[in-house]
């Protein structure tokens, strides 16, 4: 939004990772203490948005949503209000939650169109007053590696290994304990799993590999600030979530490094994952259904590389950031006021 001349202000905690990163990147960002809703956190937001002459405000979680809608509800004057709703989490049918996603903005975006018709479906919320938009990547600096071999030298990655990698914050939720298993149950010496990410779960994954004695099977690197070079050493992408996603970004930046994909029908992971097309959905909390997709995969290199070709052709058409800022650009003018 930046590069095409708005101005763009980020409004959040100031221990939040977006507020460092955000700092970092050299976006005009501004410290609130509203990670609670509260009358702290609302009086602080609704001074922000007294100071602060904007077009539009788009929130992106249940917290900062209820601030903003709360603060400018009685305004005759205020900008417009776009929330985007990036989980998949039930929404309850209560009065006031009702409020906030029908009277409390302007428009709805989720990241993926399950997403939205379930909002339609559960709770009442008008097709017309939202879109599914994608989480877009970067398709300039997601790309392909022409070099494998070189990409897993690179980062001293056994090279006569298959790597199978996850990108995702290790949460308990994003299956990596399953993964783990499966692979342990596949007693096979051909692969490495690549771990990329960190997260509050990472202690009891850890214990999960040294229980299984997969210690030097593994490789945990924790948050990375670039995570290309690890997407592009991989042969075969793996996210066997089973709760609260969209459409997980790790899926997204993995099909556009041009991998096969192995997942779940959670959230609207399916509208990336086609089945068979571009890999492989696996049944959720099911270890040794995941360790029948991940042998199928490695086991067949012509698959893997038809899977990855179409990967690459669904996320370059559907999930790119040019795509995602064109359509939010789009809606942005249209409630602004």
């Amino acid at each position: 939004m930046i590069a095409r001349g708005h101005s763009v202000v980020i409004a959040c905690p100031s221990d939040s990772n977006i507020y460092r990163e955000a700092k970092l990147r050299g976006i005009e960002t501004v410290s609130l203490p509203i990670n609670r809703k509260n009358l702290t956190g609302l009086l602080a937001m609704n001074k922000f948005l007294k100071q602060n002459k904007f077009d539009v405000v788009n929130t992106h979680s249940s917290t900062d949503s209820w601030l903003v809608s709360l603060s400018l509800a009685f305004k005759s004057k205020r900008p417009g209000i776009v929330r985007t709703r990036h989980l998949s989490t039930t929404v309850h049918n209560k009065a006031a939650t009702l409020w906030l996603y029908k009277k409390g903005n302007d428009f709805l975006v989720t990241t993926g169109e399950k997403l939205r018709e379930t909002l339609h479906r559960d709770n009442g919320i008008s097709l017309d007053k939202m879109q599914s938009i994608p989480t877009g990547i970067d398709e300039q600096r997601f790309v392909p590696t022409e070099d494998k071999l070189a990409a897993k030298q690179n980062l001293n990655l056994p090279t006569d290994k298959k790597i199978v990698g996850i990108l995702a914050t290790i949460r308990t939720w994003k299956g990596h304990e399953y993964l783990v298993e499966a692979l342990s149950s596949l007693q096979r010496d051909d692969y490495h799993l690549l771990v990329v990410g960190d997260g509050p779960n990472r202690a009891n994954v850890e214990s999960k590999i040294a229980a299984l004695n997969m210690n030097n099977k593994v490789t945990l690197v924790g948050n990375q600030d670039d995570v290309v070079p690890y997407l592009q050493s991989m042969d075969l992408f793996c996210l066997p979530s089973y709760g609260n996603e969209g459409v997980p970004q790790g899926i997204m930046q993995a099909m556009l490094c041009k991998q096969p994909i192995i997942s779940t029908d959670v959230g609207s992971i399916s509208e990336v994952l086609h089945h068979e097309k571009n890999g492989l959905r696996v049944n959720t909390k099911d270890s040794q259904d995941l360790a029948k997709a991940i042998g199928i995969l490695l086991d067949d290199d012509s698959l893997r590389a038809q899977f990855a070709e179409q990967s690459y052709a669904i996320a370059s058409e559907n999930c790119t950031m040019t795509k995602m800022v064109d359509e939010m650009e789009s809606i942005f003018q249209r409630v602004r006021r």
